[in-house]
């Protein structure tokens, strides 16, 4: 006679069937990715004050949580030597390139060409480069040019009264250009370029 044989199943704890289940159930969800997003940005109140040195032939408000470097002196070559400076603003790894030339005689187209050759320069990254005639209420007038797209420099500006100064200018970031994350700070920082062409004037 044949003995029977006795299959022993093993029983599993609780604990393990309701992981196996639930493991089984997010198998089986719908995948849906997560949208894609950038971090809040927190920007200071906006509170200004006045850059107005004896050895430079202009004066404007800049913002207080902005440092200015004004020791760069003559570090140009040619009709670009002349006095610079930086605006920088630290929290938002970004700054402000300014250069200021006294027009020499024969000088100020080579002035224009280059203003609109540097704003130019970034045509292969830009969607679309526009420039505008503006006039501040001190009378001081000047093109600001407006850059779009994944490009380090989104603005850039210069100022003349055609016969004696030449001052130009250009907001550049220290990360990788990206339209949409800079965007915040795009305008945040355009607020603050229009209160200093608005504020800007030439010392008699």
């Amino acid at each position: 006679m044949r003995k029977a044989v006795v299959l022993k199943l093993s029983v599993l704890p609780v604990t393990s069937l309701l992981a196996f289940l639930l493991l089984v159930m997010a198998c089986n969800t719908p995948f849906s990715p997560k949208k894609k997003g950038y971090p809040t940005i927190y920007f200071p109140s906006k509170t200004y004050q006045v850059f107005n040195q004896k050895s430079d032939p202009f004066s404007f408000e800049y913002p207080t949580y902005a440092v200015i470097e004004n020791n760069l002196k003559n570090q140009g070559a040619g009709f670009q030597k002349g006095n610079w400076l930086n605006i920088r603003f630290p929290a938002q790894q970004a700054t402000i390139y300014v250069s200021y030339m006294y027009i020499q005689p024969n000088q100020f187209d080579t002035l224009i060409k280059d203003a609109y050759t540097f704003a130019n320069n970034h045509n292969n990254r830009a969607s679309s480069i526009s420039d505008s005639i503006f006039r501040n209420p001190q009378g001081v007038e000047g093109i600001f040019f407006t850059i779009d797209g994944d490009v380090a420099t989104p603005y850039q500006f210069f100022l003349t009264d055609t016969t004696s100064h030449f001052f130009r200018a250009a907001l550049y970031y220290d990360t990788t250009p990206n339209q949409d994350s800079l965007a915040p700070v795009n305008n945040f920082l355009l607020k603050d370029i229009k209160h200093l062409l608005n504020t800007f004037s030439w010392k008699k």
